[in-house]
């Protein structure tokens, strides 16, 4: 069925034990088809094959709606979770167009339908593919990647108001640019983050918006999206102090007003050790010395499962590492490999 929020949720019949297995269906826009996609095909592939083999249990397959933050990140799985407030929902926008996500619904004839949450007790494990990327298994010739961590998302938003004005009459001294004020923040960030950051740390500004945006006309506001990545709360902490500390400096030194805002903070994960170990020896089965342990840069709907029940990610390859653009592919051998590694590692964990 489809609930609520617009995930996808089956359950399989008989009395278990169960395995949890999938990802979501949306991607980026203009970007990939692998990506979320993958992870449903594989579920629904393990659900199959566990089904026809008669074995011990099923596979209930699910695809989380919206993890790829079109009206709010990860909305599927935090539904799941039972940690989406009603509010949420009230407040969520499209970015793209801006329509509200109760709209959204309504249209799709959804419109007080329940949103279905983890049935506590059910599920032995939850697993989840997804390409990796990256250009870790790529780049070195390996077929799959057992997934250690995966890190948390921080989002910011940095505002600066100032005075538009105009760019040829207006003297340097009497000027309030806000684009000033703002890519001097971003600078310091780039010249203080490294100290502090941890080693697998990243940061992006994704987005720098100068109002009105024309080349004759002082910027009277900016903003910038920023985010930074990493698996180490205390990394994470440090970070987020440091920003705070450079708008704060910013805004106390004038002429401008600067203005930090939290759009999200996810957690960081551990996937589980017994999901991983069946990951491994599935792997030796099908790719042997083709595989590794590794941390996920990118967040991924297992992170809001992991609380709830032992959970795993399989990584396959991505070729040339590319992920979030239309070229993003993996090798069709390389699909059905990781086919067969899942398969077996969801056929392991629910005969364990």
């Amino acid at each position: 069925e489809i609930d609520g929020i617009a995930s996808v949720v089956s359950r399989a019949p008989g009395n278990g034990p169960f395995v949890l297995a999938g990802s979501h269906l949306e991607s980026q826009n203009r970007a990939g088809w692998l990506d979320g996609a993958l992870g449903v095909v594989y579920a629904l592939e393990a659900a199959r094959a566990v089904h026809e083999a008669g074995g011990p249990g099923g596979v209930d397959v699910i695809a989380f709606a919206d993890e790829e933050g079109h009206f709010g990140h990860f909305l599927g799985s935090f539904s799941y979770a039972d940690t989406l407030a009603e509010e949420t929902i009230d407040n969520a926008r499209n970015r793209t167009d801006g329509t509200p996500l109760r709209t959204a619904l309504a249209t799709a004839g959804l419109e007080g339908t329940p949103r279905r949450h983890h049935q506590p007790g059910r599920h032995k494990a939850f697993l989840e593919a997804h390409i990796e990327q990256g250009l870790t298994l790529d780049g070195d010739g390996l077929k799959a990647g057992i997934v250690t961590s995966i890190v948390a998302i921080w989002q910011f938003r940095v505002v600066a108001e100032g005075a538009q004005n105009h760019a040829g009459t207006t003297s340097m001294a009497r000027r309030r640019d806000a684009g000033a004020a703002l890519r001097r923040v971003l600078m310091r960030v780039e010249d203080t983050f490294p100290a502090i950051a941890g080693p697998a740390s990243v940061w992006t500004v994704g987005r720098i918006t100068m109002e009105p945006g024309d080349p004759s006309i002082i910027p009277g506001r900016a903003e910038a999206l920023l985010q930074f990545r990493d698996a180490d709360p205390a990394v994470l902490d440090r970070l987020h102090a440091k920003l705070a500390e450079l708008v704060a400096a910013e805004d106390a030194a004038g002429p401008c007003t600067l203005s930090l805002q939290v759009l999200g903070q996810t957690k960081p994960a551990m996937m589980d050790e017994t999901v991983q170990t069946a990951l491994d020896a599935a792997a030796a089965r099908f790719a042997p010395a083709k595989h590794i342990r590794m941390p996920s840069g990118a967040g991924h709907d297992a992170q809001n499962m992991a609380p709830l029940m032992p959970s795993g990610m399989l990584f396959v390859p991505s070729i040339g590492g590319i992920s979030h653009h239309w070229t993003e592919d993996t090798a069709e051998e390389d699909i059905a490999l990781g086919a067969q590694i899942y398969v077996d590692a969801v056929a392991r964990l629910l005969a364990a």
